[in-house]
């Protein structure tokens, strides 16, 4: 790995020299916009709408767009004199305990390594932080921006997190369902029992990108000129949810099939007894049928009776011409 930034972290009077990487990166297949036509590459310029010609990224400055269209242009002057934490100090601020902490408030995530004489200091900080169970608040000083950041152990290094500030979270109260809403005991008991047949330690080798991955496998068949098989479509579901309790306990049940547990099954529902009351209906036209069908088993008696008797008289006039 490549280090991104250097500096030191001010621990009480105890400075440590580190090394900032980045402790994350994306593994998304990276697809560049083309010319169908010809598969030339599509490039963007950056053009000056007043003027309508390309500008030298040298010439490019950063402004601010008034409600009215105007806009004020800022230099780097404007920026020196702005209140920001300094350039390579990460800065302590205070300690909290490791629980306090909303996972929402985080964001990028950074590696220390210690730097030269940096390594006892920098195993005292993480040893002395798990022991307490608390992590630091501090103040860095990121890409031009001072960014609230968050140091706690990780493992054998320490990781620093940087984080929202609180007016960047935004109020869900709006979102919320009403407060009138009651949930049955019987519904809670399965969602607990959910809740528990799903329950096991974190393992994030068990997850994978699914998508990254089938994407891939369509641009490798692209390049070696195969076709590509194309994956079942998954069963839709959802829908709206007319008995919850029965939801939950289906829940449940496949939580635990997946689980290798056995399941019971359940009672038979109530809705399926009017079936065995419509049986004596169907009874009934049977009676017909077998009553239609008796006259004609005696006509055909009558019929074979009447052969039998034409064969006879027949036989009787031949024989007496032969006499």
């Amino acid at each position: 790995m490549r280090a991104i930034w250097k500096g030191v972290v001010s621990f009480g009077l105890v400075t440590i020299p580190i090394k900032l990487f980045s402790a994350t990166e994306q593994h998304d297949v990276q697809l560049r916009q083309v010319h169908a036509a010809d598969g030339g590459r599509i490039r963007y310029r950056r053009v000056c709408e007043a003027e309508g010609v390309e500008v030298p990224y040298s010439e490019i400055a950063k402004g601010y767009e008034l409600p009215d269209g105007q806009v004020v242009v800022l230099d780097d002057a404007d920026f020196e004199n702005l209140p920001i934490a300094s350039g390579r100090n990460i800065d302590v601020q205070k300690f909290v305990p490791t629980e306090q902490v909303d996972g929402l408030y985080l964001s990028k995530g950074y590696f220390l390594q210690a730097d030269g004489p940096g390594a006892k200091p920098y195993v005292l900080l993480r040893e002395a932080l798990e022991k307490a169970g608390t992590v630091a608040l501090v103040k860095v000083a990121l890409r031009q921006r001072e960014a609230l950041a968050l140091l706690r152990p990780y493992g054998e290094v320490l990781l620093l997190q940087t984080m929202l500030w609180p007016d960047e979270i935004r109020d869900p109260a709006e979102l919320a369902p009403d407060s009138d809403i009651a949930v049955r005991p019987q519904e809670m008991q399965m969602a607990e029992s959910y809740i528990q047949t799903l329950t096991g330690d974190l393992d994030m080798d068990e997850f994978t990108d699914d998508y990254a991955v089938a994407l891939r496998e369509v641009v490798d068949a692209k390049i070696q000129g195969h076709e590509v098989e194309q994956p079942e479509a998954p069963a839709e579901g959802g829908g709206a949810v007319l008995d919850l309790m029965a939801a939950l306990e289906a829940s449940v049940a496949e939580a635990k099939r997946a689980r290798g547990e056995t399941v019971e099954e359940s009672r038979p529902a109530a809705k399926k007894a009017p079936a065995k009351k419509a049986a004596p209906r169907k009874a009934a036209p049977k009676k017909a049928t077998t009553a239609k069908k008796a006259p004609a088993k005696t006509a055909a008696k009558k019929t074979a009776a009447k052969s039998t008797a034409k064969k006879t008289a027949t036989k009787g006039t031949s024989q007496r011409k032969t006499a």
